[in-house]
């Protein structure tokens, strides 16, 4: 067991899986010589040589359809996509072929193909650097969706999602990068759960919160605040957000009878409104409220200096307990 960053976590992770099968390859601008921008693939270039970590130009277009190349041709690509505004240009590859190949082959062809995409807000970037593109992607049948919260989850789903014959989107919290955790590289991949699966990461009996990435520390925090008050609330880290894994999520709310989803995307049409929808589908008679969406704000994603009005913070996530507990905004006003 050992202490590292989130950062250093994925990089453990493509070493254990690139170890583990020579036909797992990276792909991406600048993750050789400068190890990635993020420098998560430091040092991978220097043990695996030019042929496995693979410095390209800057087309995300070329580079994902290299990536089905290789993919058809058995081996088992991985792709940084440098931040997640820029994986627009690569979107017509993913949608059309990596999601499809599978289904247009009538199953002959697999794509084990893993898009890593640093993501997120949070670390005052210029435009394009902080997008949060999920909800495209979780609309797109075929694919996986994963996000990680925190560094163990890091390892473990990047071990899975490369190991899987599924195309998987990895969503990797930027502003996380630097966070440390404790993570064991010599676990057995057979022993974690499935990367489908929801985790329970705090028991609660009053609101189910449920949230992933980024999001998972500040629902913690929020329901240590909303403690102090009262109010129980069990927290929900989804792992996958393309499948959900409903039946830990409707159990949840089943026992609490409320709800609240957060994420940092905007709200229109965003993966938040997909969970309210199936909740209220398979837990109605069980609800107490309305379940609540606490996300980003349906505009471009703001300037650096704004990004903080942006982001859904603890005193959003409280006022929306407040909501469904039926009570003024004590929670809110308790967290400032």
């Amino acid at each position: 067991m050992s202490t590292m960053t989130l950062a250093r976590a994925v990089n453990a992770s493509l070493r254990s899986a690139m170890m583990d099968d020579p036909r797992v390859l990276l792909l991406g601008e600048d993750i050789g010589k400068l190890g990635g921008v993020f420098r998560v693939t430091d040092g991978l270039l220097d043990q695996f040589g030019a042929a496995r970590v693979i410095d390209t130009p800057l087309a995300e277009s070329g580079i994902m359809g290299t990536a089905v190349g290789l993919a058809y041709r058995g081996y088992r690509p991985v792709v940084e996509i440098q931040f997640d505004g820029f994986v627009y240009p690569a979107f017509d590859q993913i949608v059309c072929q990596v999601a499809k190949l599978y289904y247009r082959t009538r199953g002959a062809v697999r794509m084990p193909l893993t898009i890593r995409i640093p993501w997120g807000g949070g670390i005052g970037a210029a435009e394009h650097h902080s997008e949060s593109p999920e909800a495209y992607f979780v609309h797109t049948a075929g694919l996986r969706v994963i996000a990680a919260s925190d560094p163990r989850e890091a390892y473990v789903l990047l071990r899975q999602a490369i190991a899987s014959d599924d195309p998987v989107v990895f969503f990797e919290p930027k502003r996380l990068y630097h966070s440390k955790g404790e993570v064991d590289t010599d676990l057995d991949l057979a022993d974690e759960p499935p990367m489908g699966l929801a985790r329970v990461v705090r028991d609660g009996t009053d609101v189910t919160l449920v949230t992933y990435g980024a999001q998972v520390a500040i629902a913690l925090d929020a329901a240590v605040a909303a403690e102090d008050e009262g109010v129980s609330i069990e927290v929900i880290d989804l792992r996958s957000i393309s499948p959900v894994d409903y039946r830990t999520v409707t159990a949840s709310v089943r026992k609490t009878g409320r709800a609240i989803v957060t994420h940092e995307a905007a709200r229109e049409a965003g993966v938040g409104a997909e969970i309210v929808a199936s909740i209220a589908e398979r837990c109605f008679e069980y609800l107490e409220a309305a379940p609540q969406r606490v996300t980003g704000h349906d505009i471009p994603y703001p300037p650096a200096k704004l990004e903080g009005h942006h982001l859904p913070d603890l005193d959003r996530i409280l006022a929306a307990v407040d909501r469904v507990m039926d009570r003024p905004h004590t929670l809110a006003g308790a967290a400032q």
